[in-house]
């Protein structure tokens, strides 16, 4: 999978080297030299830091030791390398951890700590149950960009509900959309539109927070809500 390298992180030994980026070639473009946390998985926040990483950050992807559910979404030529993971984590790193082990989080603050960027798509309520919220990351590294890429705005009421494509589609009406325009009858966009959509606005986030930091030199958390 292009550079992606695999460790999974469950001794004091490994934990220690966990907190330091791995050796790789240097990167190129625009985003040389800044460095990012990647807790996402399934597709909008892979997608996120995919192209983050083409813009030439160096991304570190952290997995459950089960790993990422698109792993196993085929086709595939290997058991666990599903062609939309393969795709959407290409130039990245890679590391495992059981973010619910005190060791596990340990080793992700201790990352964290290196990081200009840490992005995610927990829910919000779920990540600071494991202590990752902006504020105890912030605590160990207060220039740190923290985005939290959910499924509703976190002031509103539904806050805490976890959501994917098909949902967001269906709660902001592209399925009446697709039939109101041509389709026999209400149905998804054929692609994940929501998921990459969303995506995108959080490139544009981290790289605009990221020009905010050049000019204040300080970090700041940001929310990117998939139904807003």
């Amino acid at each position: 999978m292009g550079d992606v390298a695999e460790r999974t992180c469950s001794t004091e030994h490994e934990m220690t080297e966990a907190s330091s980026f791995a050796a790789s070639p240097p990167r190129t473009g625009p985003l040389a030299g800044v460095r990012v946390l990647d807790l996402t998985s399934v597709i909008m926040g892979p997608f996120a830091t995919q192209i983050l990483a083409q813009l030439g950050a160096e991304v570190v992807k952290v997995e459950t030791p089960e790993g990422d559910n698109m792993r196993h979404v085929g086709p595939m030529r290997h058991a666990g390398m599903g062609h939309i993971f393969l795709h959407a984590n290409a130039g990245k790193q890679s590391i495992a951890l059981d973010l619910k082990h005190p060791d596990g989080r340990e080793a992700a603050l201790r990352l964290a700590e290196g990081c200009d960027v840490l992005i995610s798509n927990v829910r919000p309520q779920a990540l600071a149950r494991l202590g990752l919220d902006h504020g105890a990351v912030s605590a160990r590294n207060p220039r740190i960009i923290h985005v939290s890429c959910c499924g509703f705005d976190q002031d509103g009421p539904d806050a805490a509900r976890p959501a994917y494509d098909d949902l967001i589609q269906g709660a902001t009406g592209i399925p009446w959309l697709m039939q109101r325009y041509g389709a026999p009858e209400p149905s998804y966009a054929p692609t994940t539109l929501s998921d990459r959509v969303t995506g995108l606005h959080a490139v544009y986030a981290v790289t605009a927070a990221l020009y905010a930091r050049e000019k204040t030199g300080r970090g700041q958390a940001v929310v990117v809500p998939m139904f807003e």
